[in-house]
């Protein structure tokens, strides 16, 4: 299990907001809560897919090490790239969460998830299995780049990107 981090997204903020480098960045709005755990923080590990999950459903099933997986689906909303089997294989392996750039499925069962995951919304319909995609790439999650490495945190706020841990 992953142990919860106590930080503010709304505090990292205040403390980069000068921050004019490009290491700090902040997702913009329009990403929804819909995991177990509303705050979560974790180095990045990423996967660039479009419509197929087939590369997020091997990331969740290998180590998750307190990492949170940037899932880059290209924004669609046409197909679910998570739902309530790959949120329990998150949990089971140790992930502390999950934001994906796309949709998300059964939502009473990420509810149930002691995992954070984030997503654009919530459609029935699941992928098609191709095989395709990429894993450890860096991807523009609407507009912003997110590099394997980099550190997440999310709350009921919003989403931030630093380079490397904001936190002491």
């Amino acid at each position: 299990m992953v142990t919860p981090v106590s930080f503010s997204t709304c505090d990292l903020c205040d403390v980069h907001k000068a921050d004019d480098s490009g290491a700090f960045r902040v997702l913009p709005p329009g990403f929804h809560h819909y995991g177990g755990r509303s705050t979560f923080c974790g180095p990045v590990v990423t996967v660039k897919c479009w419509e197929d999950n087939t590369l997020v459903k091997a990331a969740v099933e290998s180590d998750g090490q307190g990492r949170v997986l940037v899932v880059d689906g290209g924004a669609s909303l046409r197909r679910a790239l998570v739902g309530g089997n790959l949120a329990a294989a998150a949990v089971r392996n140790g992930w502390a969460g999950l934001v994906v750039n796309g949709c998300v499925r059964d939502a009473a069962e990420l509810r149930a998830a002691e995992v954070g995951i984030c997503a654009l919304g919530l459609m029935p319909l699941p992928t098609e299995k191709r095989n395709e995609g990429q894993r450890d790439v860096a991807v523009q999650i609407q507009g912003v780049w997110v590099r394997p490495g980099d550190w997440l945190y999310a709350d009921e706020d919003g989403v931030v990107i630093g380079a490397s841990s904001l936190l002491p």
